[in-house]
């Protein structure tokens, strides 16, 4: 049960002037239930990496399967497959266009041919994880909304497919710090509540060392580093930096005390942590 690239390759306008190979013979397996990070800097091949795991874009070489079913296959087993992995894209609040909430979030699971009575299931279900009521915010428009509370539609509308694998580019994008952490408090929920497998593209090292339980650092169409984060950060450093990305502040800072004599156990990687480790090695050192 999981999602596997095999040596694929992919080229943007492939034959032109403009021809630029985006993924590099990128071998890969996510498998069902995990909580993978994906991170680089712009133009490394994240969105490119991710858009290949629902079917959006095709292998210029190689084949991305779900479950053993190649995407790119003719036929009903490939468009089952697809339709396990949903896909939140950066801002997208600019997916919205029904008239009201409750509409744009079953457009979906009425596109599946379900029952009037699962629509409504769902959609129900979809609006109350997302924190809003529906009573409150079925009949309204999502355009009278909040800028955070209209990214909350537009993720509700994807989790209302149910998809078994999830796929968030930016997530957190362009919202205020209360809403950046409402959101991602509630994919993490989604994730522990149902077991399912979250793959959270983003550019920052602070929300992935929070949440995933494994790190993949692109770079240049290629992996640079996959891993547990504790790992990647304690021995990635310098591929990081060739990668454009660095590690969390909150592991700069553990690394200036352990040079100035306070060393902490562990890696802890949130300042909850961090402060919890720091007050240990503190008494110890008393």
């Amino acid at each position: 049960m999981s999602i596997v690239f095999t040596d694929v390759n992919y080229v943007y306008m492939a034959g032109t002037p403009f021809e630029q190979t985006a993924l590099k013979n990128i071998n890969l397996e996510i498998k069902q239930g995990e909580f993978v990070g994906i991170i680089g800097h712009t133009g490394s091949g994240k969105s490119t990496l991710v858009q290949h795991m629902n079917g959006i874009l095709k292998p210029s070489q190689g084949t991305v399967s779900v479950e053993g079913i190649d995407l790119n296959a003719k036929g009903m087993p490939a468009r089952n497959a697809r339709r396990k992995v949903g896909m939140v894209f950066q801002y997208p609040e600019h997916q919205l266009f029904e008239e009201t909430i409750y509409e744009d979030i079953a457009f979906g699971p009425r596109n599946l041919g379900l029952s009037s009575e699962e629509v409504e299931r769902r959609v129900t279900s979809a609006l109350q994880f997302v924190g809003l009521d529906r009573e409150a915010f079925g009949k309204r428009s999502p355009f009278q909304l909040s800028g955070g509370q209209m990214r909350r539609v537009a993720i509700a509308g994807v989790i209302a497919l149910e998809p078994e694998y999830l796929i968030l580019d930016e997530p957190s994008a362009g919202l205020d710090p209360r809403g950046r952490e409402e959101i991602l408090e509630q994919i993490l929920e989604l994730h522990k509540t149902t077991e399912t497998t979250v793959i959270l593209v983003s550019h920052s090292m602070e929300e992935v060392a929070k949440l995933a339980d494994r790190l993949i650092v692109m770079n240049d169409g290629m992996i640079g580093l996959d891993g547990p984060p504790q790992e990647v950060f304690r021995h990635g450093r310098e591929k990081l930096a060739v990668a454009g990305v660095d590690v969390p502040s909150v592991c700069t800072l553990l690394a200036e005390l352990s040079e100035r004599g306070l060393t902490v156990e562990g890696m802890p990687l949130t300042p909850e942590a961090a402060t919890d480790a720091i007050l240990a090695a503190r008494g110890r050192k008393r």
